[in-house]
């Protein structure tokens, strides 16, 4: 149904410490089957070590990661040295200016940045799926900055993803709570 919508990129969400629906490895791996010709298969991760994402993508069979913690660039460069067609989703959750410098970080040995609106240093960890929205005026900041394509996330529905995109000029957006039923 995304892929019919238009969507260039699926997400399989992992094991994560907070937030709505996660799906097992082999479930994932039984999606990503599914997934038509064109359309990206994601792993969202919340594993912090490359030997543990390149293990879980190598799994589930997916083409790129989404890692939904802040990792050092050696990470994500070891990723690209042992696993180099996985293209990697770094997110970053814009809690403020200084997401701006997180950005740059998130850019190096990236494919891609993800611009979300989580909370990980909370008690327990918020790294996605919480459906609030966050400073677009810093996302655009980050957009015009970086060298890499920045996808926005956060709090996204049918009722400001418009205005989001006027705002932000992302490359792409990724939606996930704003577009859920009450059942998921």
């Amino acid at each position: 149904m995304a892929a019919a919508a238009g969507a260039t990129h699926v997400g399989l969400v992992a094991a994560m410490p907070s937030g709505p629906g996660p799906i097992a490895a082999d479930r994932i791996a039984e999606i990503v089957g599914a997934v038509p010709t064109g359309v990206t298969a994601v792993l969202l991760t919340a594993h912090t070590d490359a030997d543990s994402i390149i293990g879980h993508a190598r799994t589930t069979g997916v083409t790129a990661v989404q890692i939904v913690g802040e990792v050092p660039a050696d990470v994500r460069l070891s990723i690209k040295a042992a696993a180099g067609s996985i293209d990697i989703l770094q997110v970053v959750h814009v809690g403020g200016p200084e997401a701006l410098e997180q950005a740059q970080r998130a850019a190096v040995g990236s494919d891609f940045v993800l611009l979300d609106s989580g909370r990980p240093s909370a008690l327990v960890p918020e790294l996605g799926g919480t459906g609030r929205t966050h400073d677009w005026a810093v996302s655009a900041q980050i957009v015009s900055r970086l060298d890499v394509p920045v996808f926005l996330a956060g709090g996204l529905g049918p009722e400001n993803v418009a205005e989001a995109i006027r705002t932000v000029r992302p490359a792409g957006v990724d939606l996930c709570s704003g577009i859920r039923d009450p059942a998921g």
